[in-house]
């Protein structure tokens, strides 16, 4: 786990940050120092509740922050994770990833858009353990 901890970046900070957050608890465990924000704070989409509750984790207390809330100095990596919208800085000096992820929002809030907000969670999901590899040495 990066020292002193871990920041997922996105616009509204409502889907792919969020779900990012959650799976990063589970892989990196409790005592890891995980968060995420977005240039736009709003809220915690309910498709992304739903499609990680799937998956047995509960992001329904999370909440939607703005990046200039967070504490540059709880932060040690900064990923991001905006495909075709402008993602939001982190100025602090840290180690930056940029995972390209299509907004699933943009799928609506039927079936099709639960099914974007699943293989967003499982991509993520994936590229995370990859990470834990890479962090783990």
């Amino acid at each position: 786990m990066p020292a002193p901890g871990l920041l997922f970046l996105c616009v509204a900070n409502s889907s792919r940050s969020q779900m990012a957050e959650g799976l990063a608890r589970r892989v990196f465990g409790p005592d890891a120092c995980v968060q995420s924000a977005g240039s736009r704070a709003t809220h915690v989409n309910p498709l992304a509740v739903a499609a990680m509750q799937e998956s047995g984790i509960d992001i329904s207390n999370q909440s939607s922050k703005a990046v200039d809330t967070i504490d540059p100095t709880t932060v040690g990596l900064v990923v991001t994770l905006c495909a075709e919208e402008v993602c939001p800085a982190f100025l602090g000096v840290v180690r930056h990833l940029h995972w390209s992820l299509p907004d699933p929002t943009v799928h609506g809030e039927g079936p099709a858009g639960l099914a974007a907000f699943r293989a967003t969670r499982d991509e993520i999901a994936r590229r995370l353990e990859g990470l834990r590899a890479e962090l783990d040495g």
